[in-house]
């Protein structure tokens, strides 16, 4: 997510129309329970001035005051139709003017393309924009799809950019992400930690449940939280040609159980009473003792792996999977269920210089056939990961959701389990959770075997890399009055400028959450100032005051792209929307989208994304292009984690060598402001 805000805002007041409070994460809880008063006091008990309500406003305020401590957070009655009047109250995504997403264009080819390449495409463009042409057609039939429609993008980008897209899940498209080791060792620590896990989760839960979890901002408006909706109680199912996503929180009788995978072998786990009240985790650690006490034996077929597989191939072996009527009600049991944890087996031992960017393999892929693997469903939207030798973590089918509502998930989930237990639970008997049988014909097992050397091949493939990069933190470029993520993304320029001695096509994620139902646009971190500054870097015809000044306009361009970005008047969804629309309206596809300027801008040979977070964490995914990088990073206060990955069967690419490059450009930019101080004003 390119901006330069924590990923956090201060709890506030999570009405359209109500002022900020501007509290910490500690006064949440009582901040939620006052703001649910008042809006239940304006639309339902006579108003905000009656008698009733003012009584139960200075109860709340009082409460706010003093916050309550570790007690059971209260149980707010949900208020119906808060979470609808929030997104109603959002802004429609733009379509951006034509003219400007086209100058725009021709501005980021600058650095990339030939010369030649680059005055063919400004005829193109020129053609496209002419008065009467195809481009503005093709702009006034997108105009009327906006306004016909909540978001005249996300559907698009829902089928175009996930369920229509072939390739696995598994490394292309589904993020990872790595917590701090934990520090259990054995089976029992294992499953304390899971139950602390799921008991924190189950309390997010409650949150979205009741419609009281507190709206984001970012620059002090309010963001779409719609994403949060989506990630819990959903699932992917494959499709011959295109997949769907089916969320059952809304259906009749939603989810109340959990799947639980050990040893390749699935579980219905029940979280909830039969009164609705959650199981404590106490009760839930006593449950998760008889899962893992009745899958010791780790000869099953690992049936998870088929999830793994191209989507054609996968859609086909799903079908034949669900003709058998015990396969059908366990694979429903799976995809309806809250989430997955998976309580993998300990990792193969390995020095500690790679740990952490084995860990990150097991996130995002499991390990091969031979390890965790098998201990998934790939196509389920959020899966905890929890492992005997304390690596844990999570990965995500990427179709529900960006990155940032499933780290704030993870934030409630490790400051909740930070709290003590109070009082113990009583030990009610429990049910047996429930085994989820398959019966694998022959075919199935071919399938499985075909799964295993495909995902086999494409992990030995994958190259990793984690960097934590301890030499400072987002506090120094912040102290430099310089944007972090800018500062950090022309550090990605200069290394990769380093290595190749060009620079290529950028993509950063931005949000677009300040819209109804946005998703992302495209921050390009390549730009005509960002290729000034990495030429200049190692050039001795540079003075150093000019590299300084170079940084500072790369650094401010960035800035000011990722504003654009998230106000909705970057160039990629807009581009893809005309294209899009061209092939809706049965027009030919217009020259510009054919040209070979068109095909590099569109190859990212750099992914990257900041995910921000407070736990000291750092998600992960694979390059999007054969030849080249995903990076993703956290910047803490003093210190920033970096993944980079990259595919092995490319003799061009290596992550370690990215990583190195990386660690030295941000220590070289360092030193270049520390030597050049800005004069004091």
């Amino acid at each position: 997510m390119g901006n330069d805000n924590d990923g956090r805002n201060t709890a506030l007041c999570p009405w359209p129309g109500w002022p900020k409070l501007g509290l910490r994460a500690e006064e949440e809880r009582s901040c939620e329970i006052y703001w649910s008063i008042a809006y239940f006091g304006r639309c339902e008990v006579g108003g905000a001035g009656s008698p009733r309500v003012t009584k139960m406003l200075a109860f709340a305020a009082r409460t706010m005051i003093k916050p309550l401590g570790f007690l059971k957070p209260i149980s707010l009655r949900k208020v119906p139709g808060r979470f609808q009047t929030h997104q109603n109250s959002l802004p429609r995504l733009p379509v951006p003017p034509l003219q400007q997403t086209l100058d725009h264009y021709l501005q980021i080819l600058q650095p990339i393309v030939s010369e030649e390449e680059w005055n063919n495409t400004k005829q193109l463009v020129e053609e496209f924009r002419g008065s009467g042409g195809v481009g503005e057609r093709l702009q006034k039939s997108l105009e009327r799809r906006a306004r016909k429609t909540e978001n005249w993008l996300s559907e698009w980008w829902l089928k175009t950019a996930y369920l229509q897209y072939r390739q696995p899940v598994v490394i292309h498209s589904s993020p990872g992400l790595v917590l701090p080791k934990q520090d259990f060792v054995d089976s029992q620590g294992q499953l304390r930690f899971a139950a602390k896990l799921i008991e924190g989760a189950l309390d997010f839960k409650a949150m979205i449940d009741n419609e009281t979890l507190p709206v984001e901002y970012l620059g002090g408006k309010p963001l779409c939280m719609n994403q949060y909706y989506q990630i819990l109680s959903s699932c992917r199912i494959p499709g011959p040609k295109q997949d769907s996503v089916i969320n059952f929180s809304k259906t009749t009788k939603p989810p109340m159980h959990i799947t639980v995978v050990h040893n390749f072998q699935f579980f219905e786990l029940d979280v909830y009473h039969s009164d609705g009240t959650p199981l404590t985790s106490d009760q839930i650690f006593i449950q998760l003792e008889k899962i893992w006490n009745s899958s010791l034996q780790t000869n099953k077929e690992p049936i998870g792996i088929l999830t793994t597989n191209h989507r054609n191939t996968w859609a086909k072996a799903y079908t034949n999977l669900i003709k058998d009527k015990t396969n059908k009600a366990s694979v429903r049991s799976i995809q309806k269920s809250i989430f997955t944890v998976c309580l993998d087996a300990p990792m193969p031992r390995v020095s500690d210089d790679i740990y952490k960017s084995r860990v990150a393999g097991q996130m995002l892929h499991g390990g091969g056939s031979k390890q965790n693997s098998g201990n998934r469903w790939f196509d389920k939207t959020l899966q905890f990961i929890v492992a005997e030798d304390g690596s844990c973590g999570l990965v995500y089918e990427h179709a529900a959701a960006e990155g940032p509502p499933i780290v704030a998930l993870l934030d409630h989930i490790v400051e909740f389990s930070k709290k003590p237990e109070l009082v113990r639970s009583p030990m009610i008997p429990l049910p047996m959770p429930k085994k989820l049988r398959f019966n694998i014909s022959p075919e199935i097992k071919s399938d499985i075997e075909k799964a295993k050397q495909n995902l086999n091949i494409m992990v030995q493939d994958l190259d990793l890399t984690v960097l934590v990069f301890h030499h400072f933190g987002k506090n120094f470029p912040k102290s430099e009055k310089m944007s972090p993520d800018g500062f950090i993304q022309m550090a990605l320029q200069l290394a990769y400028y380093r290595i190749y001695g060009h620079t290529c096509s950028t993509y950063e994620s931005a949000s677009l959450r300040m819209f109804h139902l946005g998703r992302t646009d495209t921050i390009r971190s390549n730009s005509i100032d960002s290729f000034r500054f990495v030429k200049a870097m190692d050039d001795s015809n540079s003075t150093e005051q000019m590299k300084v000044e170079l940084l500072r306009k790369a650094v401010l361009t960035h800035r000011s792209y990722t504003d654009k970005a998230i106000r909705g008047e970057a160039i990629d969804r807009h581009l893809l929307g005309l294209k899009l629309q061209a092939i809706e309206d049965l027009v030919s596809i217009p020259e510009i989208f054919m040209d070979t300027s068109y095909a590099i801008a569109m190859h990212f040979n750099l992914s990257t994304s900041q995910v921000p977070a407070k736990t000291d964490c750092v998600m992960c995914f694979g390059p999007v292009v054969p030849d080249g990088y995903g990076v993703c990073y956290n910047p803490m206060a003093e210190h920033i984690n970096f993944v980079v990955s990259a595919y092995n069967s490319c003799a061009e690419t290596n992550a370690a060598r990215l990583a190195h490059y990386l660690e030295k450009a941000l220590l070289d930019m360092r030193t270049l402001l520390q030597e050049h101080p800005r004069a004091k004003l």
